[in-house]
């Protein structure tokens, strides 16, 4: 059974010659439900009382009569391990894989056995030969890339205008 062993066959009915093109992509082994337990982010002490000046990017109070860090009523809440996600859950993208990044087509070998735990990630520095090596790859080993399309479709329509 296909859907079982984690592959999803797409047959796609080509109109013209009534062939069937077989697409496989890769389901992730477990899917688990992120749960936030906190969706708006800690802001600095004070951040909002000085316009521009202070950044509201997260800082530790320390002053020893600051009433944020001492925890009175009526102020921000600290950041705290209780506000931590799930282990199984932590680092997994909506698509159900944690990322990977890779640079070259040695990386890509790593996610040959963590095919249905990690997707692997081109790096932004990465040339457009290079890129097109990586994504043909990937389709040979069954790893699924979450940019695969970037710079490749690009860089033919260039090849295409010349």
């Amino acid at each position: 059974n296909a859907e079982y062993m984690g592959i999803d066959i797409c047959f796609q009915i080509n109109h013209k010659l009534q062939k069937r093109d077989c697409k496989m992509t890769v389901k992730p082994l477990v899917r688990v439900k992120k749960i936030k337990k906190r969706t708006n982010s800690f802001t600095r002490f004070q951040c909002e009382d000085y316009g521009g000046r202070i950044r509201p990017s997260w800082r530790k109070p320390h002053g020893i009569d600051n009433r944020m860090r001492r925890k009175f009523r009526g102020n921000k809440p600290l950041v705290a391990i209780g506000y931590g996600t799930n282990k199984k859950a932590r680092h997994v993208i909506p698509n159900g894989f944690r990322k990977f990044l890779i640079t070259n087509l040695h990386d890509l070998e790593l996610l040959l056995t963590n095919n249905r735990t990690f997707c692997g990630e081109i790096a932004h520095n990465i040339s457009a030969r290079k890129r097109a090596q990586i994504i043909k790859r990937a389709a040979e080993l069954n790893v699924r890339l979450t940019n695969a399309g970037g710079r490749v479709k690009f860089d033919e329509k260039k090849a295409e205008n010349k």
